[in-house]
């Protein structure tokens, strides 16, 4: 009653509105005036089944998140065990002699004095901890030219490995310089995808077709200072000109580039003439990797060895027995390298 009274009471200045607020502190039991008693409480997110069902979402999302990094994870480490595979199999001269000199670091090229790893990408020679009679020599079955866009960097192109290992076989051009091809397109092709290119099992045919549409050009068309032929007999002089292997490619021709510069090289007049070949879907090992490319597109040395193996069993029709596996003497030394470094600052 006491409290009822001071309740009623008239209140001092202010004193009326402390006392509504402390009413409306008060906890109420009873139900909100807009639910019925009999209403179902509403949604709580902090407890009940709406809570039970967000934490069973988050954590399926949490597993499906893990099981996706670990799939991940395996197919990197099958990559890298592919490629590892890859390098053991391999027929190579023992790499003992770039250990040393990998530990030694840096060294000089005996010609141009300048500071190099294992090989100076200028000249072209090894470094003078890398004895010349310590490097393999490979032959090649043709001669290979190598096109290398001016702004490529040396330091980064494989295509220096080629000229180190098979120098007698392997020339390098810096574009614009490029080597007339015209009187011999018959005998030479370009490793590039397109449209019209062909498959290595297919060289043979291409260029025996190639070869004979170049003999009937030259017979249509007579040196004004000469009789003009019959056509027949023409032709079969031509031919009997020819070599008995009239199928056998004597060169051929790379690009030394990043795909995004290819355009200016593949584009020039002087190579549209020229049979182009496409090679078989690999994967690279290279460890300059190209952003927003597949791993389909290798890096020069990896294109030469692998045409020149395919082309050993599907063209020369025989048995290979590693001998162009020297090629990637530098190659696989420098891929090992790279990844041990990699693994030990833990990148993939």
């Amino acid at each position: 009653a006491l409290a009822e009274l001071q309740r009623r009471a008239p209140c001092p200045r202010g004193g009326r509105r402390r006392a509504i607020l402390a009413r409306e502190r008060r906890p109420c039991n009873r139900s909100p005036p807009h639910l019925h008693p009999s209403s179902p409480p509403a949604p709580n997110a902090e407890s009940g089944p709406w809570a039970l069902l967000c934490k069973i979402e988050i954590k399926m999302n949490q597993e499906m998140k893990k099981n996706a990094e670990c799939l991940q994870n395996q197919d990197t480490l099958a990559t890298s065990m592919l490629k590892e595979t890859l390098f053991d199999n391999l027929c190579l001269t023992s790499q003992a002699v770039l250990e040393r000199a990998q530990k030694q670091g840096r060294s000089k090229c005996p010609r141009c004095h300048g500071s190099r790893m294992f090989y100076c990408y200028s000249c072209y020679v090894p470094v003078e901890t890398v004895p010349v009679e310590n490097i393999p020599i490979v032959k090649l079955p043709l001669k290979i030219d190598i096109i290398k866009h001016p702004n490529e960097t040396d330091g980064k192109s494989t295509a220096v490995h080629a000229k180190l290992l098979a120098s007698e076989d392997v020339t390098i051009y810096t574009y614009p310089c490029i080597p007339d091809y015209e009187e011999t397109q018959h005998e030479i092709a370009l490793i590039f995808p397109g449209p019209n290119s062909v498959s290595i099992s297919n060289i043979p045919l291409s260029l025996q077709a190639k070869r004979k549409m170049d003999i009937k050009g030259l017979a249509a068309e007579p040196s004004p200072k000469c009789a003009k032929l019959e056509p027949s007999h023409s032709s079969s002089m031509s031919e009997d000109k020819l070599p008995k292997s009239e199928n056998a490619l004597k060169k051929i021709v790379f690009i030394d580039s990043t795909w995004n510069q290819t355009n200016k090289i593949i584009t020039d007049e002087r190579l549209q003439g020229l049979l182009q070949i496409e090679l078989k879907s690999k994967k690279t090992c290279f460890w300059r990797h190209q952003k927003g490319k597949p791993e389909t597109y290798l890096s020069t040395i990896e294109a030469i060895y692998y045409f020149l193996v395919d082309y050993h069993k599907e063209v020369l029709k025989e048995k290979y027995d590693g001998q162009y596996d020297n090629l990637l003497f530098f190659f696989s030394f420098m891929y090992r390298l790279i990844r041990k470094a990699k693994d030990s600052a833990g990148k993939k």
